[in-house]
Order: structure tokens, then sequence, then C-alpha cells
């Protein structure tokens, strides 16, 4: 969960100042992968010396440490590789020592930045210890940097990519890597197994291919691939002092490496995503990628190419704009994400509901045995927003699953089930795992991501791009009710030959015709809610109760409570509340009533009446208007009326907001909060 960057520049020179802001710049882009450390090494006024800059807390921190430091920041650097790191603490706390680039010894020959967790790092550090190397930090990383080294000496003849290679050939576990060497200048090894990495280009001529071939290590050894036009240097193949003037023609080039194509946007949109095991190198402004093997995970053969890819984020969706945080320009811009998830695939005039992922397998899928929906956190949510829905346009059996519990149990799986496989980043680490489990089995994978390019996305037989946007907060908001949006929409198309659902599936999808406006309706509510947040905020806990489709609502508006605010706080069903919750309640317990009108709204009020009937002041949630919902409660926020279905889509919001503001009220960073990370890269 720790963000990964790094900078190459070939024959583009740059101040030590300028490549020292791309790195921060980068770290600040990644940041929401983790913000306990942060660190930068960058090569040093000496030759063939390297500077290592790392500092406690946020990226801000580290950046002031630079600012402070002695090295010449005009210096000219026609080649340079540096690396950086931004940390979410897993073996160790957040300190100095603990911060990355963890280094090989005191002399910095060689340098890590690593994302993940390496199972064996224990045996690794016991049989590096017996050869005499001494440890400094408590992370898992150093032993993979330190085992670097004891190659190096033990085979001084050895290549910086093989000695990368054969390194995390012992390793176990997840990481994504980057090494950086003073023994080998300019030259940089990424590798990955589990996490993210993508390479980004810039050059200053046209790159040749929109594809790179890999090489397969023991079949090739030192090919390398130019991926900049070089017409002009071909020309002069053959001739005297070639060489020489093959340099001079050689184009600048430029190579950004990081966890998240978000810190890459704004240099270049031409990237290349790694796939588990290779190992990237470049040098002398060639990359190559390297693989041992042709099998991949899921026991698949390699394609023998990784494709130049084309983004299309624009640098404008990643700035915060006018807003504070993150979060709240995200939760505002919901209207436009779920109509974007909507655009192009729901045809309100023809009812028409086409998912172009799906389209080529929906006869499969309506031949299941049942309908699998797999994911963590708030993408669990989404689904139990939605397996009821399901369960009804459908008439397969549904059932949602958290992924890390799927996994413990070694659910049994069919090949006739299809799985649905849900996640913002598309790499979540238990969400994968599950998704390789049900693949190995012969089920069909559906992957449902807001990130083109994540692992879910590739390891997938088929998905569906939720098309929400970045989401740079780390407590997700536009992505739940676009995944919501999303599932909806595969239920509209499951059913669409179905006459017994026409007119259910027809006050659906004008119920979403409508819902970016409903929503903005909603929007509305936030001032209300701040003075509700006012109320709350030195409050210790809070309860969220509803039933039916709004369960979901009551466990994602408690997750949102809890990651930003730091309050306790429970989402309870309402028929659960005689069976235990009930003792919570007393005239101290803040609770919140999901009490909006369905087919269960008279067992809620049962609910609200037991409440009530223990001295607890409610604030309900209900529809514009309904004053026998808000009878008996202490504060109302009234929303706007749609389908049943689409509700939790209305009601999520206000408790967006509301986490929101008590947040803000007790002072906490809202787009970072301690302990969490954006994308979960670890079990």
């Amino acid at each position: 969960m720790c963000g990964i960057f790094a900078y190459l520049n070939y024959l583009s020179p740059a101040t030590r100042e300028a490549v020292l802001k791309i790195l921060i710049n980068g770290l600040k882009r990644l940041e929401y992968r983790g913000y306990d450390s942060a660190g930068v090494g960058v090569d040093g006024d000496e030759p063939k010396s390297v500077v290592v800059f790392r500092e406690k807390g946020k990226v801000a921190n580290l950046e002031e440490e630079v600012q402070r430091c002695t090295l010449n920041m005009a210096k000219q650097l026609e080649t340079h590789v540096g690396i950086a790191h931004t940390r979410w603490a897993t073996h160790g706390p957040p300190c100095r020592v603990n911060a990355h680039p963890q280094r090989s010894d005191e002399a910095n020959t060689f340098l890590l930045v690593h994302n993940g967790i390496i199972t064996n790092y224990k045996d690794i550090k016991e049989l590096l210890t017996a050869r005499g190397f001494t440890f400094e930090s408590e992370t898992d990383t150093e032993v993979i940097v330190k085992l670097i080294k004891h190659l190096s000496d033990t085979y001084p003849d050895m290549g910086f990519r093989e000695l990368v290679e054969t390194a995390v050939q012992q390793i176990e576990g997840a990481f994504a890597t980057v090494v950086k060497s003073s023994k080998f200048p300019g030259e940089v090894v990424a590798t990955r197994r589990g996490s993210p990495l993508v390479i980004g280009i810039k050059s200053s001529t046209r790159l040749t291919t929109d594809h790179i071939p890999i090489f397969f290590s023991k079949e090739s050894r030192g090919q390398s691939y130019y991926p900049a036009a070089m017409e002009g240097s071909r020309m002069l193949v053959g001739r005297e002092n070639s060489t020489t003037e093959l340099h001079s023609l050689e184009p600048q080039i430029e190579y950004f490496l990081a966890s998240d194509a978000s810190a890459i946007i704004e240099h270049t949109n031409q990237v290349i995503y790694l796939e588990d095991d290779d190992v990237a190198c470049i040098h002398e402004g060639r990359l190559s990628i390297h693989r041992l093997s042709r099998v991949m995970n899921d026991g698949s053969s390699d394609s023998g190419i990784r494709e130049v890819h084309t983004l299309r984020l624009q640098l404008q969706q990643i700035m915060k704009g006018n807003f504070a945080y993150f979060m709240l320009k995200e939760i505002y811009e919901q209207p436009e994400s779920v109509m974007n998830t909507m655009r192009g695939r729901l045809r309100f005039d023809s009812q028409e509901v086409i998912l172009g992922g799906l389209k080529s397998h929906m006869t499969e899928i309506k031949r299941c045995r049942r309908l699998m929906l797999i994911a963590c956190g708030t993408s669990y949510h989404s689904a139990v927003a939605t397996r009821q829905l399901l369960e009804e346009l459908t008439e397969l059996p549904v059932v949602v699953e958290l992924a890390s519990d799927f996994l413990d149990r070694q659910t049994p799986v069919f090949r006739d089930d299809v799985g649905f496989f849900i996640s913002q980043s598309g790499e979540t680490a238990d969400t994968i795992l599950a998704l390789r489990y049900c693949k190995a089995r012969g089920a069909l994978i559906v992957g449902i991501t807001n990130t083109v390019g994540s692992s879910i996305s590739r390891e997938s037989h088929c998905g569906v791009h939720i098309n929400a946007g970045p989401e740079i907060g780390v407590a997700s908001t536009k992505a739940y009710t676009s995944q919501i949006v999303a599932l909806v929409m595969f239920g509209l198309m499951m059913s669409d030959d179905r006459i017994s659902v026409q007119p259910r599936r027809h006050a659906i999808i004008k119920a979403l015709e409508v819902l970016p406006e409903q929503i903005k309706d909603v929007l509305t509510l936030d001032s209300q809610i701040q003075e509700l947040a006012k109320d709350l905020h030195q409050k210790r806990s809070l309860l969220v109760m509803g039933r039916g489709y709004n369960f979901a609502t009551c466990l994602e508006g408690a997750l949102k409570i809890k990651e930003l605010t730091y309050m306790h706080s429970e989402g309870i069903m309402a028929g659960e509340l005689k069976h235990g919750p009930l003792a919570l309640i007393d005239e101290h317990m803040p609770v919140v009533m999901i009490l909006t009108r369905d087919r269960v709204f008279p067992k809620c009020m049962n609910a609200m009446h037991e409440v009530t009937a223990r001295g607890g002041q409610p604030i309900v949630m209900c529809h514009r208007g309904d004053t026998e919902a808000a009878a008996g409660s202490k504060s109302c926020i009234e929303v706007p009326k749609t389908v049943d279905c689409m509700q939790v889509l209305l009601n999520i919001i206000p408790l967006q907001l509301l986490s929101y503001h008590i947040a803000v009220l007790r002072g906490y960073d809202v787009d970072c909060p301690r302990n969490l990370a954006k994308s979960v890269t670890v079990e």
C-alpha cells in the first residue's frame, strides 16, 4: 500500500533541483497510498556517491528536509536516476530509519523502494546475519536490498538486472520494487509480483511501436529495446567513430516508474503496465523487460509483449480545484460520475442496456449456477446494496463474500459459477487472490474496477470499467455509487428478455435517468449536515440503523464515520435490534435511522418506536415531506424519493457529508485518515 515513484532522465539535462521536484511531486500524487514516512535517493555531488533523504510523516516533511540540504541544487544532471517512496507501515513503526529507500550498506551501494510484504524475510535475515550483515531497520524491505548486495559481493561480474532477478527469486510474498545503485550509475531495475507498477515513457522523438517485446532470460541475455525513434542513428551503423556519432544522435528520453499512473500523467500519457514477475531494466536509455518463465500466475502462457497504452486521464482530474479536500470534491462529482458510468451503455429512449465488456459472455452468464460477488470494504458494501435486486432480476442465487473470509474458508467453487470481483483500484490483494482461486477452478471471472490496466482488469475474462474518474481521497465515495450503478445495469441487461420484470426494469431505468439531478438535490443539504455535525462531533459513538436495501447504507455510512472521524460507529440491521444492540440505546447514544419508504418501512418504524421508548433521540433520514417518519426524531434529513432499489444511492450521500464535516470539526486530515491507505495491496 506504499507509493513508489522513480525518475530517469537519459541525455535529457535537468538540474538536481528539477529532479528532486519531479520526485517529490510524484510522491504527493501517491500520498493516498501511504503517508507514515517518505524518502528519496539521488546522486550526490561526488562521483558515484548517492544521497538519501528520509523523514517521518507526510511528503511535506520530506520536502522541507530536502530544502535544508547542502547539495548543489543547480548542478546539471545529463543522465540520472532518482527513486522515491511514501510509506504505509507494515513492519516497524513510522520513523526515519524504517522509511524507504532502504540501503544495502553505509556507502548506499544499492538503494531500494518497495511496496508489499515479504513473508519469508525472517529466514533471509537469518541467512544474511550469519554472513556478517547488520540490519538498521525493522522493515522486511531491508532484507531484499542486502540480499542484492550479498549476491553482488559473491558474483562481482553479475549485471544489475541479473542481481535483482536472482534476488527476487528467493523472495516470497507480494512486492513491487525499484532499485538504484552507485555501482551501476544511470541504470535502474524494477520488478513486481502482486503489487502494481507502471512505466511512463517521454521521448524527444516518436515511439517506434506500440508494444515492447519480452525477453525470456534463459533464452536471450543482454538484449534491450529503444522505445524512441532512431532512424538517424541507424544510418550511422558501420561508419568509423560510429559509437560517438550514435551517442550524439540518440534521442533524449525520460522514464517514470510509479505505483499508479496518476503520478505520471503530468509528464506523459504513454505507459506500460508490468505483469507479475516482470523484471524491467533501463540501461543507456534502453528499456528491456525480462521474465524467467512464459507461464503466468493463472497458468496461461505469456503473450510475449507489453503494450504501450495511451492514458485518457487528464491532469485536472487529479487536482483539488476549489475544494478544501479531495474527498469533498469527489462527493460533489457524483452527479457526473454516475452519469459517466451510464454514458454509452444505457439508452433511456429504447430502455436498452449494453455493457460492452460483458456482451460476448452473456449467454454463459445466463446459464450459470450462481453469481458470486466478492470484494472488500466499501466495494463489499456495493455488493450488499445490489444483491437483492440481482436476485430479483436474474432469479439466480447471489452470494456476497468478503474476499479474505472467502479464501480462509477455501469455499467450493464450480465451473458454472460466475464470480464478480469488485475493487476501485483493481489491485486489492485479497480480492485478486480470491479471483485467482476461482479462476483456477474454472469459474467465469468478471472484473468491476475503476482503474484501466489494473491487475483485476487484466486477469478477468470480462468486466466493466465503472468510469468514475480518479478517486484520490482514501475514503471511497464516488466509486461506491458508480459500482452500484454498474451492478444495477448488469441486472437490467440480464433481464432484458424477461417479460414479467419489464415494468420493474422500466421504473429502474427511469430512476437512473433522473439520478444525477436527484444527487445534486441531495448535495444542497450540505449546510444542514454541517450543522448536524456540530452536535455530533464531540460524541464517542454513533449507530446507523436500517434494513432491506438500506442495510448496505448503514454499513457504508458507519465505515465512513470510522475511517474519517475515528469515532466508534456501527451499521446495524434494524431487524437485529432486539437481539442485542438495543442494550446500547439510551438518551446519550446518537442514532441515525434510515426510514425512507419501501416494503420494509413498517418494520423500520417498529424499530424507531423501540428506540424512542428507551429514551433514544434518533436522527431520521426520510423522504421529503414524510411527517410520519419524522415524528419523534431529534432532527430530520429529508431526501428525494426514487425507486426502492435506487434509494441507496441518494441515502449514502448525507452520511458521506456527515463523516466529512465531523472529521473537519475534529481537526483531522480528511483525505489521509490515520493508519489507512487507498489501495490495499497486502493481505
